[in-house]
C-alpha cells in the first residue's frame, strides 16, 4: 500500500489500472525525484485536452508500446503533468480530475481551490 498522500491529505487512491497509468506505471499518480514532469494529476482526459497537449508537443493519442504507452482516448484516466494541466486550465481546456488520485505534490504547482473547481469527486 502506498504511503503517498493526495491533495486532500488522505491516502492516495489509484487513478487507473486500464490503461496502467502513472510515471511508475503502477496505476497511481505518484511522483519522485526521477519524474521531471511531475505526473501527479489524475485526469479524465477530454478530446480538447488531448488536442491541446498534442499542439504543445506531447502526443497522448498515438500508442508508444516501446514506452508501455497505449495511447489515450477521451474518457480515459491518466496521470498528467501538473504544469501541462495548469497550462490547459489557463486557456479553459483543463480536463476534470480525481482529487483522491491526485498526488499532494501537485499543490506545489496548482492551488487546491483550482483543483477543486475541476474535480469529478468534488469536496467543497
Amino acid at each position: 500500500m502506498s504511503r503517498d498522500r493526495n491533495v486532500l491529505g488522505e491516502p492516495l487512491t489509484p487513478c487507473c489500472h486500464e490503461p496502467k497509468t502513472g510515471f511508475y506505471r503502477d496505476g497511481f499518480c505518484r511522483t519522485g525525484p526521477d519524474d521531471a514532469g511531475t505526473h501527479s494529476v489524475c485526469a479524465m482526459v477530454t478530446e480538447e485536452f488531448l488536442a491541446f497537449s498534442r499542439a504543445q508537443g506531447n502526443d497522448l493519442v498515438t500508442p508508444r508500446p516501446e514506452y508501455g504507452f497505449p495511447g489515450l482516448q477521451p474518457g480515459d484516466r491518466w496521470c498528467v503533468c501538473a504544469s501541462r494541466w495548469q497550462e490547459a486550465a489557463q486557456v479553459g481546456l483543463a480536463p476534470p480530475i480525481v482529487l483522491s488520485g491526485t498526488h499532494e505534490k501537485t499543490l506545489e504547482i496548482i492551488s487546491l481551490i483550482t483543483l477543486k473547481q475541476h474535480a469529478l469527486d468534488a469536496v467543497h
